[in-house]
């Protein structure tokens, strides 16, 4: 049994890996769910516990600790947030999966482009506890922003209105419908419009009849779609990166066998969506469309680079940062390029057709 140390800088393996993710599809929740995660650890003894995220702290009795030896894939505005609080994380992956992103209007509204957003009130997201948990305000007015440029607008153009923000608190099935509220308020007619990503609320805006007014997954440049989960980060602390080299690569190794997978078996991927995002098969449906499956690769490709470069910049622009974010600088690649060499070299030589 190899030595166990868990004071800052050891270099010997850890008791725990932790593994935490936002409500999505993820190619490592997917690894989670299928059990590979365990047992790609367990052989060294290293056990694999799975957090949910409770603001921009974490829930171990020791938050150090588990801060050093933690894996995140989820929404980019609170990894950003840390960043810019100095938290010693870096991104060691992207990815990018369009998730329904619509703004949805009431049933009797007449059909809009985007310049006919104009004038409309719009529901926004009060803040929370601190600007950087404002995940839900952050959302909304990214996707307003973007939606207003289709047609040539600007956020002057509309009206935003202030509705409760909602709670931070661990996710959960009601905690993912509390953060789609604006949609109660435009079924009620206090709003015109909201902006809602997701399965979960693309179930909710069902259940309330809602229709979609602009589809913003329906435009060909990203730039539409760039927010909290477009691209999401793989966030790594600089701890493993310097200690435990090989235990990250292990990591992506699982994640990149999970896309994979996923690519292959779209029916059983739904039925473990279901369940990672909190929402129905048929919210999955709604808000996954389009061979996402097939999508879940991560990479650090320079376009996904650049648009988190344009969220980096959206969020500290709008105050939901406390200091601007070098992503360059955020940004490790090694890990993820040693993985990527290794599956090279192993990938069976293609046949010439005869």
């Amino acid at each position: 049994m190899p030595n166990r140390d868990e004071r800052p800088g050891a270099s010997v393996v850890p008791n725990n890996l932790w593994v935490t993710r936002c409500p999505i599809p993820a190619a490592s929740g997917i690894a989670c769910a299928k059990g590979w995660m365990a047992e790609a650890f367990v052989r060294d003894g290293i056990a694999i516990k799975r957090v949910l995220e409770q603001g921009l702290n974490l829930v171990e009795s020791d938050p150090e600790n588990q801060a050093r030896h933690l894996f995140r894939e989820g929404g980019n505005i609170q990894a950003l947030a840390a960043r810019a609080l100095g938290a010693a994380t870096r991104v060691i992956g992207l990815t990018w999966i369009d998730e329904r992103q619509a703004i949805m209007v009431r049933p009797d509204t007449p059909l809009l482009h985007p310049a006919g957003l104009k004038g409309l009130r719009f529901a926004l997201p009060g803040y929370a506890r601190s600007r950087g948990e404002s995940i839900a305000r952050g959302m909304a007015l990214h996707g307003i922003k973007s939606a207003l440029a289709l047609g040539g607008l600007t956020l002057d153009d509309v009206q935003l209105t202030e509705i409760p923000a909602p709670p931070v608190e661990r996710a959960s099935v009601e905690g993912m419908r509390r953060l789609w509220l604006g949609l109660e308020w435009l079924a009620a007619g206090r709003v015109d419009a909201v902006y809602v990503k997701g399965a979960a609320g693309a179930e909710a805006a069902q259940r309330l009849g809602l229709d979609i007014g602009i589809d913003l997954d329906a435009y060909p440049s990203r730039l539409a779609r760039v927010n909290n989960g477009t691209p999401r980060p793989i966030i790594v602390h600089q701890h493993m990166i310097d200690h435990h080299p090989e235990l990250v690569e292990r990591f992506l190794e699982q994640s990149l066998r999970a896309a994979d997978w996923a690519a292959n078996n779209p029916v059983e991927l739904k039925s473990i969506l279901s369940g990672e995002t909190l929402a129905g098969v048929e919210g999955v449906d709604a808000a996954y469309r389009n061979n996402f499956h097939r999508a879940l690769h991560p990479d650090l490709s320079d376009d996904r680079v650049e648009m988190l470069k344009i969220q980096a910049n959206f969020l500290w622009l709008h105050g939901f940062l406390e200091s601007p974010v070098d992503v360059d600088g955020w940004i490790c690649g090694g890990p993820l390029n040693a993985v990527l060499k290794r599956r090279a070299q192993c990938a069976p030589p293609v046949r010439p057709p005869l």
